[in-house]
């Protein structure tokens, strides 16, 4: 009986010391949530998403607008602006990206680096985050509008958008993402305007099944102008991803596509009314550079 007792006990300390040892030659791989948002684009904004080692992203972006008592309307719309911009993956965290609006004549170039991804086990961050940094130069006035930058030197033309975004994916239809923003311009046009500007942004994503989503994005500026009157920016979308190729379409207020502009200086309400609808639409074209060839 004895010698029985001694063989379990014997036994059952192999076992464990057998299971740490496997334990150390195969840890755990963390599972990390993805696709909480589908682009790198929410709506109108950044989302936290990066793009993946050796990805590059055309973008095509364009917003259409009427101007009330205008005489020189053309077919169905008065105004536009469009955005072409390049996004390309450096690693599966950093994604830089560069593009230019016709829209004042704004070229920007920017970087994103994902700092914490959600794991979708239980175990570690519930959350992800992303820090987005941006430098944009206006090239041209923003004419017929009131110009809040001075132009007299080169310096004068930048702003720069520093952004934390987190974000977590609540359930396989929903995510939702806050974005706190500060915004700095290089030069003030106005005495009582403020150069260093602070807005928070929220935004949320449904997924309606098989390859739609609604969106929709709110930027909430602390200390807004006082030159200009401006409006927070909102839009209200849907999402339709194509294989490669995403479709974005938005019911904003906003006309400006780079962050410093539409956070701002988006000089319209939200509504209907005397030429403040506004109707966006994104094309995003992937491109896999780094296939191995078989």
């Amino acid at each position: 009986m004895y010698f029985f007792v001694v063989m379990g006990f014997s036994t059952s300390i192999n076992a464990q010391d057998l299971l740490s040892t496997l334990e150390k030659e195969y840890p755990d791989t963390p599972q990390y949530e993805i696709a909480t948002f589908k682009a790198s684009r929410l709506s109108v904004g950044h989302s936290i998403e990066t793009r993946k080692k050796g990805i590059l992203e055309i973008q095509a972006f364009n917003r259409y607008w009427n101007i009330p008592n205008y005489r020189g309307q053309s077919f169905i719309v008065d105004k536009l602006s469009a955005r072409i911009a390049l996004e390309y993956g450096i690693s599966d965290r950093l994604t830089f990206g560069a593009g230019g609006s016709t829209l004042d004549g704004i070229f920007d170039g920017f970087l994103k680096y994902k700092l914490l991804r959600q794991r979708s086990n239980g175990k570690g961050s519930p959350i992800s985050m992303t820090l987005f940094q941006n430098g944009s130069y206006r090239s041209k006035r923003n004419r017929p509008f009131v110009d809040v930058n001075r132009f007299d030197e080169f310096g004068d033309k930048l702003a720069f958008t520093s952004q934390l975004l987190f974000a977590r994916k609540f359930t396989p239809q929903f995510s939702a993402q806050i974005t706190p923003t500060y915004i700095h311009r290089s030069s003030s046009a106005f005495a009582e305007d403020p150069n260093n500007q602070f807005a928070i942004g929220i935004g949320g994503r449904y997924k309606l099944g098989g390859h739609a989503s609604i969106v929709s994005e709110y930027y909430y500026v602390i200390n807004p102008l006082k030159s200009i009157n401006s409006y927070d920016a909102f839009s209200l979308g849907v999402n339709w991803e194509l294989s490669d190729v995403m479709l974005q379409f938005q019911l904003t207020n906003t006309r400006a596509m780079v962050e410093d502009a539409f956070i701002t200086q988006t000089p319209n309400n939200f509504n209907f009314k005397d030429g403040n609808f506004v109707f966006g639409f994104n094309a995003i074209f992937v491109l896999h550079l780094n296939q191995k060839q078989l």
